[in-house]
């Protein structure tokens, strides 16, 4: 769709003409892209990027999701898998445990574990070397994507380490990747509200920069629908992608849509699909540095993932045969 007459946004057209002269699009175009309503432009113009960049293909992974603890020395607001130590259903796995749930996983297809947790001061790096190395050991064939941005910085402080150092460590014991989680929304004084004993945007970076120069890859993630304002999503976005200029570490960018339920947001409504499909759409025209944008299946359901690849998604993340973080909130994909 080259022929600009056919569209009925105004504030689209000028926009339009940068994709196809493959122009880096500003702040203010990603302003306009969410604030406009012609959703059938925004969705061919994402498919035209997406097809240049990866034609009509479609990835996924076989993967099992492994959480080994739900204590968390953290509060965030949006969270509903936290737990304190001490609550009834808070747990913490031994590493014979996390190995037991990885046989259950098993099958001779699959591709990755994906392990993420919350700050436990009881599981540090030393166990999480101790970890990856009997996983690697056991399975070595599987690769390992673990730790959030978060985790790391924790992991790295309780143990006195620099990032550069926590993360050689984990990577010798078989760490092969990093998953996005934890970046939420980086504008400070909205962090502060929904998550203030996190680490900073600029912190989550600083990891990944560390993370990407190390030779590791990682995804990255936006949590939006909740209380974020559309300028507060752009300017994650661009924060990214400058990130991206610098290392080209990232791998794929999954927008998170915020489930409410057991948080202290309850009151607030589900995203809707136009903004899902919208923000993965917009992701894509953005985040012009990043290979693949991923629509998880386990958050929009998989009717919209499906529909997503005409929005500029070519990932539909993998088998994911288990989850918690999302159940935990209110979830209903299986």
């Amino acid at each position: 769709m080259k022929n600009l007459q056919e569209i009925t946004d105004n504030n689209l057209k000028s926009l339009a003409e940068k994709v196809y002269a493959n122009k880096r699009l500003s702040a203010e175009d990603g302003i306009a892209l969410y604030n406009s309503n012609d959703l059938f432009t925004i969705a061919r113009l994402a498919n035209y990027v997406r097809e240049k960049l990866n034609g009509k293909k479609t990835y996924f992974i076989q993967n099992g999701h492994i959480n080994p603890t739900n204590i968390c020395v953290n509060s965030c607001r949006f969270c509903a898998f936290k737990r304190k130590d001490g609550d009834d259903d808070a747990y913490r796995m031994s590493i014979d445990e996390v190995l037991d749930q990885a046989e259950k996983q098993y099958h001779p297809g699959l591709q990755e574990y994906h392990l993420v947790a919350g700050l436990d001061k009881s599981l540090n790096l030393a166990y999480y070397e101790e970890l990856f190395s009997a996983l690697h050991q056991r399975f070595p064939r599987v690769h390992i994507q673990a730790l959030t941005a978060v985790e790391i910085a924790f992991l790295a402080d309780d143990a006195g380490l620099s990032y550069e150092q926590s993360l050689q460590r984990l990577k010798e014991c078989g760490l092969g990747s990093l998953p996005g989680g934890g970046a939420e929304i980086f504008n400070p004084k909205l962090r502060k509200k929904i998550c203030p004993e996190k680490i900073t945007g600029e912190e989550w970076l600083k990891v990944m920069d560390a993370a990407h120069r190390a030779g590791l890859k990682s995804n990255a993630t936006m949590l939006y629908g909740h209380i974020e304002t559309v300028e507060q999503r752009v300017e994650h976005l661009l924060m990214l992608r400058e990130q991206q200029d610098k290392t080209g570490g990232f791998l794929t960018f999954i927008p998170l849509a915020f489930h409410p339920q057991n948080t202290e947001y309850e009151e607030i409504s589900r995203t809707s699909a136009v903004l899902d499909l919208k923000t993965l759409a917009i992701s894509r025209l953005l985040l012009d540095n990043f290979p693949h944008i991923k629509a998880f299946w386990i958050m929009i359901s998989l009717p919209l993932a499906q529909l997503s690849q005409h929005f500029g998604v070519d990932d539909i993340d993998g088998t994911v045969l288990e989850e918690r973080i999302t159940h935990s909130a209110g979830a209903e994909t299986e």
